[in-house]
């Protein structure tokens, strides 16, 4: 092997750790200034396919129960507590649906009834078996930011 191809090779090994650890954001690291996140929380895009899928799952997001989607409307049982959410990516950046996703009540107040889908911040009496654990992973956070992106008017 030709030593400019092994120094190349070695340190694209020796970056990939480097990479993976300081791409996420663990819950309780996450800072929202001025209601916005401007970096990814898991390091990496999303995936708008996949966050369309957590977005209507029922055992994941379930924002359909509170929010209206015309882009979903074969789906059943839209929500309207929350606002439409029909052209949601004019009216706010990703960083700000990433914000309002990771912990609505930092942004809002507690006025809010959204949970905080990657916040460790629960409320009170939880079950002990969630006690720690987020509602949604960080990169179902950013695949669900990259679907949101797309609902434009």
């Amino acid at each position: 092997m030709k030593s400019s191809l092994k120094w190349a090779l070695a340190v694209a090994l020796t970056s990939i750790p480097t990479m993976a650890v300081a791409g996420m954001v663990a819950p309780d690291s996450v800072k929202i200034e001025d209601g916005v996140i401007a970096m990814s929380v898991s390091g990496t895009a999303g995936n708008p396919e996949a966050g369309a899928k957590i977005f209507k799952s029922k055992k994941q997001g379930n924002c359909l129960a509170c929010h209206a989607n015309t882009a979903m409307k074969k789906q059943l049982f839209h929500g309207e507590v929350g606002p439409t959410l029909d052209g949601v990516a004019d009216r706010w950046k990703p960083g700000e649906i990433r914000a309002i996703l990771v912990n609505s009540k930092a942004v809002f107040g507690n006025e809010t009834v959204m949970p905080g889908f990657y916040s460790l911040e629960v409320g009170k009496n939880p079950r002990k078996d969630l006690i720690g654990k987020t509602i949604l992973s960080a990169q179902e956070i950013e695949d669900v930011v990259a679907y949101l992106g797309t609902l434009k008017e």
